[in-house]
C-alpha cells in the first residue's frame, strides 16, 4: 500500500496515472517528479518498492499539495471577495469569474435551471 502526502493510491494504476490522485499534482509534474526519482513511469503501484516510495515521498515534500494547497487557493479566494473587487463579487455571488457568458451555459456555477411556475388566479 502506497501512502503519499496522505492519500492512498491506487494499486492497480501506473505510477504516473496514481500519483495525480493527489491534489495538485497532474500528468505533466508526476512525469517530472518520476524522472527526478528515477522510477519508471510504467510499473505499477503494487511494485514500487520502499526506497522508490520514500523517494517520491522526499521530492513531494518539496511541494504544496492537498490540504496546504486548498488553503492557499481557499485564502486567495477569501482575499478577493473581503477586498470587493469584481471577481470577489462573482465568486460571492457563485457566477463564473473569468469573463464567460452567462446568458447560456454556466450551469456549474449557476446550479440546475429554476423551473417557472405558472401565475395563479
Amino acid at each position: 500500500m502506497a501512502r503519499i502526502a496522505g492519500i492512498d493510491l491506487p494499486l492497480n494504476k501506473r505510477v504516473e496515472i496514481g500519483l495525480t490522485y493527489i491534489h495538485g499534482i497532474g500528468r505533466t509534474s508526476s512525469v517530472k517528479l518520476l524522472d527526478q526519482a528515477g522510477v519508471n513511469k510504467d510499473t505499477r503501484v503494487k511494485d514500487l518498492s520502499e526506497e522508490d516510495v520514500s523517494k517520491i515521498r522526499q521530492l513531494i515534500q518539496g511541494l504544496t499539495v492537498e490540504g496546504d494547497l486548498r488553503r492557499e487557493v481557499n485564502m486567495a479566494i477569501k482575499r478577493l471577495k473581503d477586498l470587493g473587487c469584481y471577481r470577489g463579487l462573482r465568486h460571492r455571488a457563485g457566477l463564473p469569474a473569468r469573463g464567460q457568458r452567462t446568458k447560456t451555459n454556466a450551469r456549474t456555477r449557476k446550479g440546475p435551471k429554476r423551473i417557472q411556475i405558472a401565475n395563479k388566479k
